[in-house]
């Protein structure tokens, strides 16, 4: 049975719950309630809950200045204007003073189709990637959001959270999610090439594995849902046991997780890279499927992509 719970839904409930025993938890949204699946939570700690309207720099400045009294702050706004409109905000008034603010990037990479560009957030990963002292995830499923959502709610770091708009299909099973915070999690084990992947399209690596383990070829799939820090120690690991390393996102082919994962294996491996990523020009429109199919992000291409890369 397919998934029909959208990681943004998760995003909520594990809010609810905890503004439930925490008073101090508030969320902020940017007239994006809706999209972001947080009515409900306005509905139910109305005292908890921060409208700003469409004013993405004020979002993050209110956010930055409620937890420097002692709030634990939510801001909740579609990624493309959150890592566009307020990056200087993110990056003075959230990171460089230390400030409890978790910023969650709703409807990211392609999740808003046919709107096109204006809402594509395909850059970023780069953008608050390059922000020092911002924690940047892209979960790849509703489990493991949970997860990485319990542990935010608790800690006291700035952090980035992207998700999609829509349910993904899941990657791991109820009751068995394999995770430990800031560390890559290897879905499934493989001694030929590796694929490294994030988000959405950590089910599509792990689909394109599966049609090459039938042609003999075993690929180690890891979900990189930490950005940053990335998980530094699986990149080399990869690199050492396996012989060639594909990435795969749904980022700008500049700047993403395959950028970051080539900067760490230029520096101590010669193991051959190759990214698959948005390219660097304005994405086609259309529904996501479409627009990864358009561009090859699809496991049947990634698994040819990853068989030519062996026999070269």
């Amino acid at each position: 049975m397919r998934n029909t719970v959208a990681n943004r839904q998760v995003i909520c409930d594990v809010l609810m719950e905890t503004a439930r025993q925490d008073p101090d938890l508030v969320v902020l949204c940017s007239d994006s309630r809706g999209s972001a699946s947080l009515s409900k939570f306005a509905d139910t700690y109305p005292r908890q809950f921060v409208e700003v309207g469409i004013a993405e720099q004020d979002l993050v400045s209110i956010s930055a200045g409620l937890a420097s009294c002692g709030k634990r702050a939510f801001a909740a706004s579609p990624a493309c204007f959150l890592s566009t409109r307020s990056m200087e905000q993110a990056r003075v008034d959230v990171a460089y003073s230390n400030t409890n603010v978790k910023l969650i990037g709703i409807s990211g990479g392609i999740s808003y189709g046919a709107l096109g560009l204006t809402h594509h957030s395909a850059q970023d990963i780069a953008v608050m990637g390059s922000i020092p002292n911002l924690r940047v995830y892209l979960p790849s499923d509703r489990f493991q959001t949970r997860l990485l959502m319990e542990q935010l709610v608790r800690d006291d770091a700035p952090a980035y959270l992207r998700v999609g708009r829509n349910p993904v299909e899941d990657v791991y099973e109820e009751g068995r999610v394999p995770f430990e915070m800031d560390r890559a999690t290897t879905v499934c084990e493989g001694e030929d090439l590796t694929l490294i992947a994030c988000g959405e399209m950590v089910r599509v690596a792990l689909d394109a594995a599966a049609l090459l383990r039938e042609k003999q070829i075993f690929c180690r799939v890891l979900d990189m849902y930490c950005i940053k820090p990335l998980d530094k120690e699986a990149v080399l690991r990869a690199a050492r046991e396996t012989r060639a390393i594909v990435t795969l996102e749904e980022h700008s082919i500049i700047g993403g997780l395959g950028s970051l994962v080539c900067q760490v294996v230029a520096e101590e491996n010669r193991c051959p890279v190759h990214c698959m990523a948005l390219p660097d020009s304005a994405p086609v429109a259309g529904k996501s499927q479409e627009v990864f199919a358009y561009y090859g992000l699809e496991p049947n291409h990634v698994a040819s992509v990853c068989a030519d890369l062996l026999n070269r």
